[in-house]
């Protein structure tokens, strides 16, 4: 799929009609898929461009000032989805102080000058100064300056609750992989360069990939998890520990993945690793015998579910 990605309105290359969603659409989830579908759609049966504006960092990093691990998915992550939905410009704008001081009318101005704006899709959104630019204000400055807008409220509904990214957030939390895949869907996953851990995994049988993550996405709950490991286009069944190994002296969280039936040398080397099931907690043994016949059965269990 062929598109177009800047980091601001004024590189945008060129104007023409443009149909344009605004959010974070952090995940790219089932309720954002469904909105982005649809304006897509409409774009293209007008012969107008179908964009996507999507802010990073996410507002809420800036005015609520989260901190620690909160993010789904990384952005390049977050612009290949988009893409995939038939996408032609992605407009990754920066949010920050300045941004969030702009008054809504300000930033309409913006999106008509470099864009050619003629709809605006989203849910119930509001943007702009104070969030002064709500739906009802955007309407009437619309009807002002040629531009309509269109509300899709994303109601899609799984496992008997609304999809959304707090949701799936909260499950992440929780370690309910299943729960999350079900409102991504699609697998949930880290991608990361291979580095030097301190490979007590060989020691034992089982040496496992030490994934670089990303340290702002937001990791599944510590525990062991039946997963597929990606290296190039070559497809790993995968036990993946997330957390801090207490049985061998802790330490700060990682992610390292066993990949059943690879050899070969992974340093240096992107990995995906996309998380399918939870086995179990995370948990402490008395020594590195008993971990390695857990890590066995692990491994028996992983085959049985992934097979």
């Amino acid at each position: 799929m062929t598109y177009t990605r800047v980091n601001q309105l004024p590189e945008v290359p060129d104007r023409q009609p443009t149909f344009l969603a605004i959010g974070s659409f952090d995940g790219v989830h089932l309720g954002h898929r469904e909105v982005i579908q649809d304006m897509v759609y409409a774009a293209h049966s007008q012969d107008a461009r179908a964009a996507v504006l999507t802010f990073f960092p996410h507002p809420k990093r800036v005015l609520l000032h989260t901190e620690g691990p909160y993010y789904i998915t990384r952005l390049d992550d977050r612009v290949a989805l988009l893409a995939d939905l038939g996408v032609d410009l992605i407009i990754t704008h920066p949010f920050n102080d300045e941004v969030r001081q702009t008054r809504a009318a300000d930033f309409v101005a913006q999106l008509l000058h470099f864009l050619d704006m003629r709809q605006l899709w989203g849910g119930n959104f509001a943007f702009g100064y104070k969030r002064e630019g709500d739906v009802p204000f955007l309407r009437r400055l619309g009807q002002e300056k040629g531009f309509t807008v269109e509300l899709v409220e994303s109601m899609v509904e799984v496992n008997g609750d609304w999809v959304s990214s707090s949701r799936i957030r909260r499950c992440l939390h929780e370690g309910n992989i299943v729960d999350v895949n079900a409102c991504l869907g699609r697998p949930y996953h880290v991608t990361g360069e291979v580095v030097v851990g301190d490979q007590r995994g060989r020691t034992i049988g089982f040496p496992t990939a030490n994934v670089d993550a990303w340290t702002e996405q937001l990791l599944p709950a510590n525990g062991v998890y039946a997963t597929y490991a990606w290296v190039g286009q070559t497809r790993y069944l995968a036990a993946t520990n997330v957390g801090v190994r207490p049985t061998i002296n802790g330490g700060n969280v990682t992610v390292e993945a066993h990949l059943l039936d690879f050899n070969g040398d992974l340093y240096g080397r992107e990995l995906r690793v996309e998380f399918i099931d939870h086995l179990r907690t995370e948990q402490k043994f008395s020594g590195l015998e008993a971990l390695k016949t857990q890590i066995q059965k692990d491994v028996a269990a992983i085959r049985d579910r992934l097979r």
